[in-house]
């Protein structure tokens, strides 16, 4: 397993890290993806430990808890042994406190995480989403206290702008705060909105990427096709799943599929590891989230390390993946004299 160093931090991390999305199970969303229990989620931590991936990503809101509590069952006994990362942000319960950044939901939130993995301190902890409500030297001073009192080791932010990320840094930095090393951002082959704006701020302020969604939404799964209908047990075909994705346009998404198709030809390889690697090889990315409801599932994404795409059929995934930039974006690639982007891609 390769790792990596996490964004400007001295912190290194496999380039694969596991997601928990699939623990528990609860509601409709958190059911189309698995319903992994304790014993399984065992066994697939075995598995991950036995291929030299030793991340694990959670968050509070996956099944309301259960995921953190079962991924706490996981490793109990091996906690040296495993880096652990998760999330908070969005409401836990009707409560109009326990929701957002602040320094009351923060505090509580992590209390409650430590309590549910079975730890006593969080490897890398992430505020899930942008909250406009919190002060942003509330939750960064709130952030700083967690770190100097141990209880956090590394932090990081997930869905972002670039703006807020910014503002948060440069309190940060004005302060000499703990400051944000990473940022977990949904980047694929057939979502690559991440090239335009954060994907330069990563590079320009040492800010690494953790990958989630990267086989977008399920939809590069090698199982989707163009006048097929979806497979059986696919998590599209949940209402709940679908309406809180990103939308894709059918027709974008079979030309892509196409392409994956001729490189997993010529490589050997799955359509999901052709699409898993394309992403390890895009600047800034440090990390991939990926997930599996069951061990055939996981040792396929295993697969994706390894091995390298040639330049060629990084150049042809490109090309088929290629989307018309909004403003301002569109305008600053015209001026790539000053204005280079991280991926050479300009259209």
């Amino acid at each position: 397993m390769e790792f990596r160093q996490l964004g400007g931090s001295g912190l290194k991390v496999p380039v694969l890290s596991f997601g928990t999305g699939t623990f528990g199970g609860g509601g409709e969303f958190f059911k189309a993806w698995g319903e992994t229990d304790a014993k399984e989620a065992t066994r697939l931590v075995d598995i991950c430990l036995d291929a030299g991936l030793n991340m694990f990503d959670s968050a509070d809101v996956y099944s309301r808890g259960m995921a953190e509590e079962i991924l706490g069952t996981a490793i109990k006994g091996r906690r040296d042994k495993v880096l652990i990362s998760t999330k908070a942000t969005f409401p836990m319960s009707d409560d109009p406190n326990e929701v957002g950044s602040s320094r009351f939901h923060l505090t509580k939130a992590v209390e409650d995480a430590l309590r549910r993995l079975g730890t006593d301190y969080i490897d890398l902890f992430h505020t899930h989403g942008f909250d406009a409500m919190s002060p942003v030297e509330e939750t960064m001073n709130t952030l700083d206290d967690l770190v100097r009192a141990g209880k956090i080791r590394y932090l990081g932010c997930s869905n972002y702008s670039g703006w807020h990320l910014m503002k948060y840094l440069a309190y940060a930095e004005k302060f000499n705060l703990a400051r944000f090393v990473s940022h977990q951002a949904y980047y694929s082959l057939i979502g690559r909105e991440y090239e335009w704006e954060l994907m330069p701020l990563g590079l320009d302020q040492k800010v690494g990427a953790m990958v989630w969604s990267p086989l977008g939404w399920g939809r590069l799964t090698g199982k989707i096709r163009r006048g097929q209908p979806l497979p059986e047990g696919s998590r599209l075909k949940s209402s709940a799943v679908t309406e809180a994705g990103p939308p894709v346009d059918d027709e974008y998404l079979y030309n892509v599929v196409d392409a994956l198709d001729e490189v997993a030809k010529e490589t050997e390889k799955s359509v999901p590891q052709v699409a898993l690697n394309w992403l390890l090889q895009r600047p800034t990315v440090a990390n991939i989230i990926v997930g599996a409801r069951n061990e055939e599932q996981l040792k396929q994404n295993l697969g994706a390390v390894g091995w390298n795409l040639t330049t060629e059929q990084v150049a042809k995934l490109d090309k088929a993946s290629e989307q018309t930039k909004i403003y301002p974006y569109w305008h600053q690639a015209g001026f790539a004299q000053r204005n280079p982007f991280p991926t050479g891609a300009a259209a």
